[in-house]
């Protein structure tokens, strides 16, 4: 009995899987959105794009914040869009916002969950990304540059997040590109780099759920939320390994100076380190592999359940705002 129900489950998931990757790959595909525009730049012999969206009143003569929003493994720039709600709050606070494009293996077809994968190369050394040694890094770097010479961008306000593959571009980013990235915000997502070693302090903020089968919080490999086997890959870090090294690297004690816990939400501030930085830790009851308060991009029985304890994109803005104005000497230096 036990051996058929475990066989209808999985025919019940493949069924449903394929929904989804059909769903996906059709959100793909679709017109962009209006407000926003698609940017296309060559970065050494590779096309890459990235979706952008500008305030209304966007005024070129006023320099403002940016945010670079990340989206997680198998999705796509308006997939980050639709799930985070960054637009909406540029709309309202007037800052710019970019989603950039991962790869995928064939970049002429639109992505697809199932057979045409967009990601990024997190130092995971998972995925296609991965497999081809693409430089993202590079890549983003390339795109700052050119946000900055189209547009009126604040050099000493510029963010990163993401969420899953992308929360895991969002901490690389942050390690490699602190010289340009004034602080990052990671969401249910690892921190792959053996060692972090920013060329400044900058702070951190990092949300995930304490259901989260796809980004335990113990580590271990990725299951969907129904259970069943583990998904592949390599298996993932403790979430506060990745904590306690960014501290480290920060300079902040390794024991919180906050921990408060409300309405299911736990909040840990360690520091403050080196030049003010501080990392927050946010873990949210019942949340599963989901952007907190966001729109959802995946079956319940995939991911787990979303919250309305906490809106991560409101959090994560009201940090941004207090980590956006840290002197830098290498910022100025990189102004184009």
């Amino acid at each position: 009995m036990k051996t058929i129900l475990r066989l209808f489950l999985a025919l019940i998931t493949l069924a449903s899987l394929g929904m989804v990757w059909g769903q996906l790959a059709r959100k793909g595909a679709q017109a962009i959105p209006e407000g926003h525009v698609v940017l296309t730049l060559l970065v050494g012999d590779l096309e890459r794009e990235c979706l952008v969206h500008l305030p209304p009143g966007y005024d070129k003569t006023k320099p403002v914040p940016l945010v670079i929003s990340f989206h997680g493994g198998g999705g796509t720039g308006i997939n980050a869009m639709k799930e985070t709600g960054w637009s909406a709050k540029a709309d309202a606070e007037g800052f710019i916002v970019a989603y950039p494009e991962g790869v995928r293996p064939d970049a002429v077809k639109p992505p697809s969950l199932r057979n045409n994968m967009q990601t990024w190369n997190d130092g995971s050394g998972r995925f296609y990304s991965a497999e081809q040694k693409i430089d993202d890094v590079a890549f983003i770097r390339v795109l700052i540059e050119k946000l900055s010479v189209n547009y009126a961008i604040d050099q000493r306000r510029i963010f990163a997040t993401g969420f899953s593959n992308g929360a895991s571009m969002a901490f690389r980013v942050g390690a490699e590109l602190a010289d340009r990235i004034a602080a990052v915000a990671p969401h249910s997502g690892a921190c792959w780099s053996e060692t972090v070693k920013p060329s400044r302090a900058i702070s951190l903020c990092y949300l995930t759920g304490t259901a989260d089968t796809l980004n335990p919080l113990d580590g271990g490999f990725p299951k969907l939320a129904l259970g069943g086997k583990d998904q592949g890959g390599k298996p993932k870090p403790p979430v506060i390994d990745s904590i306690l090294k960014w501290a480290k690297t920060l300079g902040c004690p390794e024991t919180p100076v906050q921990d408060d816990t409300k309405n299911g939400v736990r909040t840990r501030g360690f520091g403050p380190g080196r030049d003010g930085a501080e990392v927050v830790f946010i873990t949210i009851e019942g949340l599963g592999h989901n952007w907190a308060g966001g729109v959802g991009q995946a079956p319940e029985f995939m991911v787990g359940k979303n919250t309305d304890k906490l809106k991560a994109t409101d959090v994560i803005w009201n940090f941004f705002q207090v980590h956006g104005k840290a002197s830098s000497s290498a910022i100025d230096k990189e102004k184009p």
